[in-house]
């Protein structure tokens, strides 16, 4: 426990210093007029109080990602602290911010227009194409996910409960998605967000009232075991995404820079919000440690092979009655429902972005959203057929998450370079993460299945090699910079 106390301070502690050393490096400017004011439109563009816009991304890039995710990679033991430790502060909450406001000082421009201004114009339309797709695979994931929970809950109630339920969501979604970001995000986000929180303070605050017995990082050291038939690395940066880094996040960041009326308020809308789910994602991986090591899956009854979302559901009931209960069902329902529409909404903004469609008119909004949804049907139809289905999407998704981070970190870093900044912030965990995302690809066993030596040596010379163009990028474009 002393381990789980020392993360959460350095949390804290990282938001204060390093998340002050970040903002002054990119140096927000609060008398430059926003994209919430200069823009204003109505639907997507609109000015909103600072703290429903925190809220709000908070839900956004949250959902069931460090929940789930922090109960899965605590399976690696207390390693699974150092990454959500270093990975939040130095990465992480970095790409969340810069990547917000960014978007803010190019007109609230959405992901694939920012890795086109700063990696090119081939790297944009073939980041379009992935991150368009992506958003897809998190809106079928996020209907089926939820849709199979509330219809385990209503079978004897409702015939085809899982379909119907489907149904309501995708439904929901086409209306969240179409409708101006203050009508259904702006009003109910906000609640869902505070339950959040609330149910993580709740679990933290038992934690700390039971003070569990569990392994010490300084006792045990870096645990190197292997789960799922994957080593700690690269399985470890890829299940445990949302509370450390995430490439999701910054297709996200822009829906609330179109949004902030001041630059200033970057910090703790970009930057708290990711170091407020890493603590959520701190607090969940503590418990998860104790409910299959520590004696925690006995206490209440239930077997250490219990999946995540049964795991949420077991340790709120049991550790917080009713109200837990309840919690938990907005937990592993209401966030991933959350985190899907606006995932939709992104889809639709980066094509309409890239098309160049105005979106003030609903009819011209439903241009991109009818095809979208179709393709995103499919996807859920997949789900639905295959046994494997969403094994198999969530795999891809988790790569493509963090492949997208990759390009993030990439075109920030560029950014920075050229406005003379200390790129060195982005440098590293940018090279990092590219190691991180080529060796899971070549690794993997829903991808090439490769040796593992000649995976982490693919990986390894990709970072290198991402280095060294972007290090003889820099070099010629400081010379013909001199020169002019």
């Amino acid at each position: 426990m002393l381990t789980f106390l020392i993360a959460v301070l350095a949390l804290v502690a990282g938001y204060f210093v390093y998340g002050r050393i970040v903002e002054n490096i990119f140096n927000p400017d609060s008398e430059r007029v926003t994209p919430a004011i200069s823009m204003q439109d109505g639907v997507d563009f609109m000015p909103m109080p600072t703290w429903k816009i925190f809220m709000i991304q908070f839900l956004n890039i949250a959902g069931t990602g460090p929940i789930f995710g922090a109960i899965m990679g605590a399976k690696f033991g207390p390693s699974a602290y150092l990454w959500i430790i270093f990975g939040c502060i130095f990465a992480g909450a970095v790409h969340d911010y810069l990547s917000g406001m960014l978007s803010i000082r190019n007109q609230g421009a959405g992901l694939p227009e920012l890795i086109g201004k700063y990696l090119g114009q081939t790297t944009k339309k073939v980041m379009l194409c992935f991150t368009v797709f992506l958003m897809l695979m998190v809106g079928a994931v996020f209907v089926y996910s939820p849709a199979m929970i509330l219809g385990g809950m209503t079978k004897d109630i409702i015939d085809n409960s899982v379909y119907v339920w489907c149904a309501v969501i995708f439904v929901y979604y086409l209306i969240a998605t179409l409708l101006p970001i203050d009508k259904i995000i702006g009003k109910i986000y906000p609640i869902f967000a505070i339950a959040i929180l609330f149910m993580a303070i709740a679990l933290g605050v038992n934690l700390i009232i039971k003070w569990p017995t569990l392994p010490e990082l300084y006792e045990v050291g870096v645990d190197t075991a292997s789960f799922n038939g994957m080593d700690i690395f690269p399985a470890l940066f890829i299940t445990i995404a949302c509370g450390a880094i995430s490439g999701f996040h910054a297709t996200q960041s822009p829906l609330m820079a179109r949004c902030m009326t001041n630059e200033k308020y970057g910090r703790p809308i970009f930057f708290g919000s990711m170091i407020t789910e890493g603590v959520v994602a701190l607090i969940w991986a503590t418990i998860s440690m104790y409910f299959f090591y520590g004696g925690g899956a006995a206490e209440l009854g239930k077997d250490t092979t219990l999946q995540a979302p049964q795991v949420v559901t077991a340790v709120s009931e049991g550790w917080l009655g009713v109200i837990g209960g309840v919690l938990a069902i907005l937990g592993v329902v209401a966030a991933p429902i959350t985190s899907g529409d606006t995932a939709l909404r992104s889809a639709r903004l980066i094509v309409a972005e890239f098309i160049h469609l105005e979106q003030k008119s609903i009819r011209k909004r439903l241009y991109i959203c009818i095809p979208m949804f179709l393709v995103t049907m499919g996807l859920l139809c997949f789900n639905i057929s295959n046994p494997q289905g969403f094994n198999v999407i969530w795999n891809y998704f988790g790569w493509s998450n963090q492949t997208l981070s990759v390009f993030t970190l990439w075109a920030i870093t560029v950014y920075l370079a050229m406005n003379k900044r200390f790129f060195w912030i982005t440098f590293f965990p940018a090279a990092f993460m590219t190691c991180v995302s080529i060796t899971f690809l070549m690794i993997s066993k829903d991808c090439l299945n490769m040796n593992p030596m000649l995976s982490y040596s693919c990986g390894i010379v990709a970072a290198l090699a991402a280095c060294g163009c972007f290090l003889r990028w820099y070099t010629n474009w400081r010379k013909t910079a001199k020169n002019q």
